[in-house]
């Protein structure tokens, strides 16, 4: 067993990755010299690499359509992102630009979805899985979006009392 960072990494996970690499002993991603990034803003450093949204979505829509073919799956998949993994406005309209849904779990990622219409960067006719537990905000926005047109809103119930107020 090693006693360094280096050495727990490489115990630790499938180093490296795809997007990361060891250049003269410093961390790149993607050909981004980290060190350089952490040198002129300082730590704690977060990244959001958008073109990587849209490698994943597509490798997400891959494995299934693969999956789908080999078990003779003649049902559609319709990929939903989260807005819960990232309400960032560059990263949703990232997502976006791959030809998927949206998921919301929060009364707040009701909002969200209306700015997206107003921005049009979506229409009436995508589709939103309403997951997450409901309190009475949540199932007003959610019955909002039904009562203003949109056609696609699916609330998962948590309970048949939920049913009355859509």
């Amino acid at each position: 067993m090693t006693n360094s960072y280096n050495g727990l990494v490489h115990q630790t996970f499938d180093f490296p990755q795809e997007g990361l690499e060891l250049k003269d002993g410093y961390l790149q991603f993607n050909g981004l010299d980290l060190k350089a990034l952490i040198d002129k803003y300082g730590t704690p450093l977060k990244l959001t690499y958008l073109p990587k949204i849209g490698m994943q979505i597509n490798k997400a829509k891959d494995m299934f359509a693969k999956a789908m073919k080999k078990h003779k799956y003649e049902g559609e998949y319709l990929y939903c992102y989260c807005t819960k993994s990232s309400h960032f406005s560059f990263v949703v309209e990232e997502a976006l630009k791959h030809n998927i849904n949206l998921e919301t779990s929060y009364a707040y990622d009701i909002e969200i979805i209306k700015k997206l219409y107003e921005k049009k960067k979506i229409t009436k006719d995508i589709y939103i899985v309403c997951n997450g537990f409901k309190q009475k905000g949540y199932i007003r926005r959610i019955a909002g979006l039904l009562n203003t047109g949109f056609k696609n809103v699916i609330p998962v119930l948590d309970n048949k009392e939920e049913l009355q107020a859509y």
